[in-house]
């Protein structure tokens, strides 16, 4: 059975709790014993158009029980478009806000060059959306009928002061459901006068390749726009009046924006958006800070805001390499372990490739850490968490707000950081970024570090390759200095250069070589996972013994509590051990 169908038939607080995935006593504690009326925190944005909007911000308790039901529902809303067509693409939506698989970007690119734009706003938006409203919908909706009991707690879930508040991760979803009848029927009318017609949360557009904008959707008379009777009338039976003051047809020889973006021959940010964006980040890059103009004079500028603007902007530029004849994805150059992005970055990808590099490894707020793959990040993470006490400058755990707090920052790979930085984990990669730290850290002309970038690599075969190309390097020292200078192999650590460091698994009692696993015991190693536990031998079975991932993710972080992570202290305190060097010598 699936989520929808099961939705339907429950009739208790206990089944829907369930069904949420949260706890009968949780659903129950914040709804009747908080209250969402007392969970919500108030504040304003600027608008685009002037003006500021009010955001109603839920507590953390309630925004997940709001959260579980979003994705509740986005799963319903999944199963009811799973039998109309599969593959689904975001040109069969109609809405393409807070829908999976759609976004700002697909919403413009439903309007691409075509020779009108009108673009519509919705009074109100979330303030037509009233208690009984978003209750009667979930009862009656041949989709859903759900039972009145079930729907009444959805609409006490969902609603705060009698309608549906912005700042709330369900209320999108909500109104996407709500008002579908409306896109059916406005879409059908778009059809009928040869336009095309998609939304975004309250933002309506419709758009046609006619030379004139069809009269019986809107027309322009002396200067405004007057709205057709049939468009008129089915916002209005659907309970919403137009913004007049928003409504505007934009034409071929002039500047089409859909939802912020450009849509005359590609989706695109705004020309001042991304010439606003680039010289925050010169300035960050030459003075360590940046200025923000707002509603209320110039303010010191927000790094994570900032990197949010490059992320938004790499979307839409991603989104179109992907359209290109001849796409060319986010993939790197490998050759020889020298790994070169540059001549496949634009000139907006090198700027977010160069913040990048500044926000992880030169201005970095912690100390950075580059282990070898994802699985070393698993083990650092579940030691550090249980040793906490033991290694307050890696984690702290006597906040009152945050009972945990890792204070130091672990590099994920991905498709971005291989495609902007060159870093996979692989010991290619980790090369050819000490090889180039020098440059990358000389570009920028601010303040000096303040936090170390330490790799951490195991002890084996594989870094082999390395001391041939830290011998180099003149700075790359070994430490303790009882050791000769390029003894990397029995170093606690080495000072490669600047801020950067290289921390290897310590050598076994005899002087073997070792890896990070060979650092916990018998025990933890012959705990089973479907029926295989992890075998540390060089030859393995994959169809016997238990994978690295599989270790790391089921036993290390799933049962993290009842491991044994003394046995990686050593590899700790070298870690601390570096970041202690570099605070006496920053």
């Amino acid at each position: 059975m699936n989520k929808l169908d099961y939705f339907k038939q429950i009739t208790t607080k206990q089944e829907l709790a369930a069904l949420l995935g949260v706890k009968p006593t949780f659903l129950t504690y914040v709804l009747y014993k908080l209250k969402p009326a007392t969970q919500y925190t108030s504040f304003t944005i600027p608008k685009k158009s002037g003006g500021t909007r009010n955001i109603l911000s839920p507590s953390i308790k309630l925004k997940s029980l709001q959260s579980s039901l979003s994705n509740l529902l986005l799963d319903c809303i999944d199963e009811i478009n799973e039998p109309k067509q599969k593959p689904r693409t975001y040109k069969q939506a109609l809405s393409h806000g807070f829908v999976r698989e759609c976004s700002i970007i697909t919403n413009a690119m439903m309007h691409l060059n075509q020779k009108n734009v009108l673009n519509i706003d919705l009074m109100d938006f979330f303030d037509s959306f009233n208690f009984g409203r978003v209750r009667g919908f979930f009862i009656k909706n041949n989709h859903f009928k759900l039972d009145p009991h079930i729907a009444t707690v959805i609409a006490q879930i969902a609603c705060y002061d009698n309608k549906l508040p912005q700042g709330s991760p369900c209320s999108p979803v909500i109104t996407n459901l709500i008002t579908h009848s409306l896109d059916i029927k406005l879409a059908s009318l778009a059809r009928k006068y040869s336009c095309i017609y998609s939304r975004y949360a309250d933002d309506m557009t419709f758009s046609t390749r006619k030379s004139v904008f069809p009269c019986q959707i809107m027309r322009q008379e002396d200067g405004k726009y007057i709205t057709g009777k049939k468009l008129k009338s089915e916002i209005s039976r659907s309970g919403f009046l137009i913004n007049e003051r928003k409504t505007r047809i934009q034409y071929k020889n002039s500047r089409q924006d859909v939802t912020g973006l450009i849509v005359n021959k590609k989706p695109n940010v705004k020309k001042e958006y991304w010439r606003t964006v680039k010289s925050q980040c010169n300035s960050l890059f030459h003075t360590g800070t940046f200025i923000k103009k707002t509603d209320v004079g110039v303010v010191e500028g927000n790094i994570h805001a900032l990197e949010g603007q490059l992320n938004f902007i790499d979307q839409v530029d991603f989104f179109n390499r992907l359209r290109q004849k001849a796409p060319i994805n986010h993939t790197y150059v490998v050759a020889n372990h020298k790994l070169n992005t540059l001549p496949l970055l634009t000139g907006r990808e090198k700027t977010f490739s160069k913040f990048l590099y500044y926000r992880y490894f030169y201005g970095n707020t912690q100390p950075t850490i580059l282990c070898e793959g994802k699985t070393d990040n698993i083990y650092l993470k579940s030691a550090i968490s249980i040793l906490a006490n033991i290694y307050p400058s890696l984690a702290n755990t006597k906040t009152i707000v945050d009972p945990y707090k890792l204070l130091i920052r672990f590099i994920n790979y991905s498709n971005r950081s291989k495609f902007f930085m060159g870093l996979d984990g692989g010991y290619g990669s980790l090369k050819f970024f000490i090889n180039k730290f020098d440059a990358h850290y000389k570009f920028y002309k601010s303040l000096n570090p303040q936090h170390p970038v330490i790799i951490v690599l195991d002890n084996d075969a594989g870094f082999s390759s390395f001391p041939n190309e830290l011998k180099k390097i003149d700075s790359a020292t070994s430490y303790p200095t009882v050791l000769k200078k390029d003894d990397y192999h029995k170093a606690d650590y080495i000072h490669v250069m600047h801020n950067l460091y290289i921390v290897l698994t310590p050598l076994t009692l005899k002087g073997e070589n070792t890896n990070i696993e060979y650092f916990f015991d018998d025990a933890t190693r012959l705990i089973q996972h479907n029926g295989k536990y992890f075998n540390t031998a060089v030859k393995r079975d994959d169809s016997v013994d238990l994978s690295k991932v599989s270790f790391s993710k089921h036993i290390i972080k799933a049962q993290k509590s009842s491991i044994n992570f003394n046995g990686l202290k050593p590899l700790l305190d070298r870690i601390v051990a570096a970041i202690t060097h570099f605070d006496s010598i920053k």
